[in-house]
Parts: structure tokens; sequence; C-alpha cells
């Protein structure tokens, strides 16, 4: 059942590339997400040689985006430059948030969304797809002032009227947007558009702790319906990876090993829990 099952590489952060790379080949996971520093650290050549030796699928490379910043478009070129060179086709945005010391949300959106119009035509012509990912609300001052699938879908939408591009679409990540009254309507919307370039899971984990970038869980670990999401997610047609990307401190001083066999015990018992009966969250799709 690990078919579909991808590492993101920070969920066994202590693990360099060549570990998650040899990790997920003795396990049989077959796909890997990556990010941008790991593959600096092992040197750019030298890791696309590793990952097409290894056979393993590149599911996503994390992270473009920061649009708010004033290097952005040299930084998202080059991580698009780097999706071709290691195989993968989708980039994973984290928006950005407020500039330092700025207040104004309006204009730091319409940044974002001049930024994402500007980088598309960039990835396109290099066969990359751009992947929207909308952040809890409470990261938006720091992290991305985009945080509803809706609004990530309306940037995708509103690049490709600009540019005529259509290589934008959105993340669909269990841990940010769950709490969504509309989230379900919205990823039959992005199905329908075609706008799901990645699905990540990992779960919400209550108390939220005092760094509440390190709140994610396992699977089945918190108080996220994920059977739910992944039921939403495949009845649009999706059939690619569920990536597993956890940031949490307790995950991260487990050996990897046992941190994946974790990540690979629960992805079976959520695929067994999202092909029972769909739970009440089901209305919500219609």
């Amino acid at each position: 059942m690990t078919e579909h099952l991808s590492l993101n590489q920070w969920t066994t952060k202590g693990w360099s590339l060549a570990e998650a790379v040899a990790g997920c080949v003795q396990a049989g996971v077959p796909g890997i997400g990556l990010w941008r520093d790991k593959v600096a650290e092992h040197g750019l050549d030298a890791a696309a040689q590793l990952l097409a030796e290894s056979g393993l699928t590149v599911t996503s490379l994390c992270r473009g985006g920061f649009f708010t910043s004033p290097d952005w478009k040299a930084e998202n070129e080059a991580a698009v430059d780097e999706c071709v060179a290691l195989g993968t086709d989708v980039l994973i945005l984290v928006v950005g948030g407020l500039p330092q010391g700025g207040k104004d949300l309006v204009a730091a959106r319409r940044a974002v969304a001049d930024g994402i119009a500007e980088l598309a035509p960039y990835a396109q012509e290099r066969g990359v797809k751009l992947a929207i990912e909308p952040l809890h609300p409470m990261f938006c001052a720091d992290r991305a002032v985009v945080s509803t699938l809706g609004q990530a879908l309306d940037l995708a939408q509103e690049a490709e009227h600009e540019t005529g591009c259509d290589n934008v679409g959105v993340c669909v990540d269990t841990y940010h947007i769950w709490w969504d009254p509309q989230v379900f309507a919205q990823i039959k919307r992005a199905g329908a558009a075609g706008r799901i370039h990645a699905f990540q899971v990992c779960d919400f984990l209550v108390p939220i702790p005092a760094d509440a970038l390190l709140g994610r869980g396992h699977v089945g670990d918190g108080v996220i319906d994920i059977p739910e999401f992944v039921r939403a997610v495949r009845a649009t047609g999706y059939d690619g990876f569920t990536e597993v990307e956890i940031f949490n401190q307790k995950v991260w001083d487990t050996p990897g090993e046992q941190t994946l066999r974790t990540v690979i015990d629960r992805h079976e018992q959520l695929m067994r829990a999202s092909a029972e009966t769909p739970g009440s969250a089901a209305t919500d799709r219609e």
C-alpha cells in the first residue's frame, strides 16, 4: 500500500539527502519530496545523479515563493532550474508574509499575485508546475498571506488569465487547510480545473506547542479527519502521490528508520480508512 506514498525530507530532518534516499529505497517508499537546502548540502549535480540512479520519483521541490522579499525573482528562477535538474515538475510555493516592518496586507497580496504571474511563463517554458500552498492563518504575517485554498485558486486563475500559462495550481496540505468551512468545495473546484499539483498530509496537534510551526504530527495523532481529505482529493481524479510532511521536534529526534516505519504504517492505515464509508464531512463536497 505504499504505491502512492512519498516521504518529504523534512519529516526525517536529521537525515542527509543520501540517507533519505537510501531509507526510501530500502523501505519500498517510491517517492520523495525534496528541500532545496538539503539538495544544496549534497550538491545539485550529485543530487540529480543520486536520485536518477535510485529510481525514486521526486514528487516536489520545496520551496519557491516569498514574493514579498526583494530578491524573490532570482531565487525562484533558480528553484525552477533546480526542479528541472532534479527531475521533478512541481515547485511548492510558500508565497511570503508581510514585508519586514510592513503592515499593508493588501499590498503584500498584490505583490504575491504579480510575482506568480511573472514567474509562471519562466516555469512553464521549462515544464515546471507551480503549486501555491496556502498556510494556516497563524502564519499570515511571516510566511504566507495566502491562507485558504480558495485564495490560492483565485491566484492561479488570475495568473492564467494574465499570462496564458496553465501551470499554476495548488498544494493541498491537510495541516494548513483542515479548518476551512469551504475546503471540500474548494478541493472539488481545484480538481475540476486540474490544479491539484501536490497533496501533503500530516496531523494538527493540540495543545499547540510554543513554536506553532512544530505542531504537526503523524497521521492519526491529531484532530484532522484525514481520510475525508483523501477521499475528497481522490474523488477529483487526482492519482498522484500522498506526501507526508511533518515538522515536529520529537519526530525529528526519533531515528529516521523508526520515523519512516511509522509513516508507512500510518499511511497503510490511512488508505484502509479512506476506503471506508465517508463521514459527515462528505456532505460539504456537494
